[in-house]
């Protein structure tokens, strides 16, 4: 595939991505007008506790929109916001008013005021303004545009402003020590809208998108590459995974190749962005016709094989210090390859459950192989883990190795190998593109136990010929 396609892959990838965010947004924003409103039309969030000891606990909204004349009579629609005394007893205040007048207002005294707020699970930022003075009583002061107080639940409606406004939650007699129940809401218009529009520009991306893919992936005639009918070996796997380990490597090499493959890295991030929506676009035509459509095939292979070639020099195997070709097509003078056997059939129900369900027990396997990751929300924020697996621990240790030997360790080769390859066949298996379950077996090694007999050479006269030659071990001439 020449590199103008590529690029117009990732295009259509991009547009295609793009598209399904803003549509699965779009719905997310539909779903929530349409199941998330109380009988008021607002939505409302759960209730939820905040406290501080001092005699105020504030907020600021920023609802500056530009120029008037563009600018929403009410940005936020109508906010609703409620509080109660979280003990049950006393009076408990709530107000908007000005930010420069609430400022005022407090002048010197201690408060408290949030600067953010998280949910799932809820919780708040706040910082303490330390101060001496006392704070006077909320209704005393006239410049609130809103305001509620008394017993019991509170409830202020206010339809928002342009400008910098404050929203105040304090006891009523301006005592020290808050603690109160609060909820928040909104009755806005735009949600409905928003999110149908969202829709629609989701819709007409996706249009765009996925026919440039496919117009650019479309080949007139099958790729070299591919193979097409049963030419596995028996005992071996129609996805077959090589490797040629180089004699001469360098001792020190391995440690930049890293960063030399960054330009294949980024390359291929938006490859694989193509391959998802393709991969998509291929599972629907297998479900409905049994075949899997031959020009993606080609691309999802050469986007695999690319990618192959990237760790084994790289990153997984670090077996070469040729550079990998920027290139999806096969190349047998390349010290790695992967290819897959084009299937003429595929079964319309299994793909419906082999990529998730039936290769739930490989995905086990294959994180143990080359690690994981893991997400979680701590007491402050998300957070972000990442482990090393048995591949790069066992590469780590053979380039130590060969530091120090010059000889990178066959048998750690050979094992190495064995697990890239049960990976491969599990993506290829979770790729939709056999329905051979994936072997438990640990086929080791650099030659893929599945690979067909070698074609005939090239011709002396080919300017391969040389390098090919190296590769079987003939001569030429």
């Amino acid at each position: 595939m020449r590199a103008g396609k590529i690029i117009t892959v990732i295009l259509g990838a991009l547009l295609a991505v793009a598209g399904f965010s803003f549509a699965v947004g779009g719905a997310a924003m539909t779903t929530i007008h349409l199941t998330q409103r109380d009988d008021d039309g607002f939505y409302q969030s759960r209730t939820e506790r905040l406290r501080t000891p001092t005699a105020v606990l504030t907020t600021q909204l920023d609802l500056r929109t530009g120029s008037a004349d563009v600018a929403p009579d009410h940005p936020l629609g109508t906010m609703r916001i409620s509080a109660a005394h979280a003990a049950g007893t006393g009076d408990v205040f709530v107000g908007i008013a000005p930010a420069q007048n609430v400022d005022a207002w407090l002048g010197n005294a201690a408060y408290e005021r949030i600067t953010g707020m998280r949910w799932g699970p809820f919780r708040y930022d706040s910082e303490q303004v330390l101060g001496s003075g006392s704070v006077p009583p909320p209704l005393q002061q006239s410049f609130w545009v809103a305001s509620a107080a008394g017993p019991g639940r509170q409830t202020v409606t206010w339809p928002s402003e342009s400008g910098e406004w404050a929203v105040v939650v304090m006891n009523a007699d301006a005592a020290p020590g808050v603690m109160a129940d609060v909820s928040v809401g909104a009755d806005t218009g735009l949600l409905l809208p928003v999110g149908l529009g969202a829709i629609a520009v989701g819709i007409v991306l996706l249009a765009i998108g996925l026919p440039v893919m496919l117009a650019a992936v479309r080949r007139p005639t099958p790729s070299a590459g591919v193979a097409a009918g049963p030419v596995v070996q028996p005992g071996g796997y129609p996805a077959r995974l090589d490797g040629r380990l180089d004699p001469d490597l360098s001792r020190w090499k391995w440690l930049v190749k890293w960063f030399l493959a960054i330009p294949h890295a980024i390359v291929l991030a938006f490859l694989w962005l193509a391959v998802v929506p393709l991969t998509v676009v291929a599972g629907v035509a297998i479900l409905f016709t049994g075949r899997y459509p031959r020009s993606i095939f080609e691309f999802n292979v050469g986007v695999m094989r690319w990618t192959w070639r990237v760790s084994y020099y790289a990153f997984n195997v670090l077996g070469t210090d040729r550079y990998p070709p920027f290139s999806l097509e096969p190349d047998p003078t390349y010290p790695a390859d992967f290819t897959v056997d084009y299937p003429e059939r595929l079964s319309r129900g299994l793909v419906l459950v082999k990529w998730w369900l039936l290769a739930i027990p490989h995905y086990l396997v294959v994180a143990f192989f080359t690690g994981g990751w893991s997400a979680g929300w701590t007491d402050e924020s998300w957070r972000f883990a990442a482990g090393i697996g048995l591949i790069g621990l066992l590469v780590l240790v053979a380039v130590v190795v060969l530091t120090f030997t010059g000889r990178y360790p066959e048998p750690l080769y050979d094992f190495v190998m064995g697990m890239n390859r049960w990976c491969y066949r599990v993506l290829a298996y979770a790729g939709l593109m056999r329905d051979e379950y994936p072997p438990f077996r640990f086929d080791a090694g650099g030659t893929d136990p599945g690979r067909p007999a070698p074609l005939m050479p090239p011709p002396d006269d080919d300017p391969r010929a040389a390098e090919l030659a190296a590769v079987s071990g003939r001569r030429p001439g």
